[in-house]
């Protein structure tokens, strides 16, 4: 059986946008140092495949095919995406499988296929959708030290309390800290 990791780039105060047209666009690269790349490899794992909502999708063809030979983006490239998306035949960036119709039953079935872990990476709707029908496993929070005020956040308002279970933690020589949590389940169970 799979598992399913969120990983998601975030502010001290729970900003996640990386829009570039947002105001603060590109907040994340001061912060970029080989060694916090290798340590967010690390934390990928060797073997994964990446789950992906489809504007998600669009926006990682625009980069990582053609980001050259390096760790990160022949391990992204390499990774099988299965995407949330009703236009399967536009799927251009290879290894790609489309999940449509009935998203939860879908993502619930592939977990329990063989295979590598399950990625999660941008994608705000699917990640309240998947932690809403407990499906989650881990969840990987990369902290930046920075307040930015407003923007996209994680999850919405009306969001249920989960609880979360410390896994780990380590930092990077920018102050970037990987977060690993384990989900597990409603904070009123």
């Amino acid at each position: 059986m799979r598992k399913i990791r969120i990983f998601e780039h975030i502010s001290l105060d729970g900003v996640i946008e990386h829009d570039k047209n947002y105001l603060y666009g590109g907040w994340t690269a001061p912060y970029r140092t080989p060694a916090g790349m290798a340590m967010l490899l690390e934390a990928y794992g060797t073997d994964f495949d990446m789950l992906i909502g489809r504007k998600t999708y669009d926006e990682f063809l625009g980069y990582w095919p053609n980001a050259g030979y390096f760790p990160m983006a022949n391990a992204i490239n390499g990774a099988t995406k299965y995407v949330i998306t009703h236009r399967p035949e536009s799927l251009e960036w290879e290894p790609a499988k489309a999940l449509a119709g009935d998203i939860i039953a879908s993502i619930r079935s592939l977990k329990t296929t063989d295979g590598p872990d399950l990625i999660l990476l941008g994608s705000i709707s699917l990640t309240s959708l998947l932690l809403d029908a407990g499906l989650i496993d881990e969840i990987v929070l990369i902290v930046y030290p920075v307040l930015l005020g407003r923007g996209k956040r994680i999850l919405s308002d009306s969001y249920d309390a989960q609880k979360l279970q410390f896994v780990n933690t380590v930092a990077t020589p920018t102050g970037v800290l990987l977060n690993t949590y384990r989900y597990m389940g409603s904070l009123n169970s």
